[in-house]
């Protein structure tokens, strides 16, 4: 009996998995993980805490300057929690309440990032 020839498998060039759409590949080659975008949770320590400093800095500074005076002690997650739980912060002068999801986000990872540290 003869060899059978192998012929390489039939694609339909509809199919929009085998067909250059103009976007970047989301799976990355090995030479490019050197050089790829680190996602979030694999950034280091220091660059998560500053990340998410960042957008409670930009909505309320006072809220992120008293956590930048707490962090490290005990009572800064307690802090944190209180605000995320009463929804605001209220000092006489100022009653608010409600934070936008992405500042209730970043409080709720600095809180879990301080217990990693």
């Amino acid at each position: 009996m003869g060899d059978r020839i192998r012929t390489r498998p039939v694609t339909d060039p509809k199919d929009s998995r085998f067909s250059e759409t103009g976007f970047p590949s989301l799976q990355w080659e090995d030479e490019d993980l050197d050089t790829r975008p680190l996602p979030l949770n694999e950034r280091p320590l220091q660059a998560r805490i500053d990340h998410e400093m960042a957008i409670i800095a930009e909505h309320h500074i006072r809220i992120a300057l008293a956590i930048e005076k707490f962090w490290g002690h005990r009572d800064c997650v307690e802090y944190i929690r209180t605000l995320i739980m009463s929804g605001g912060y209220s000092d006489g002068s100022t009653n608010r309440v409600g934070f936008k999801p992405d500042v209730v986000s970043a409080l709720i990872n600095l809180a879990a990032l301080h217990r990693i540290e």
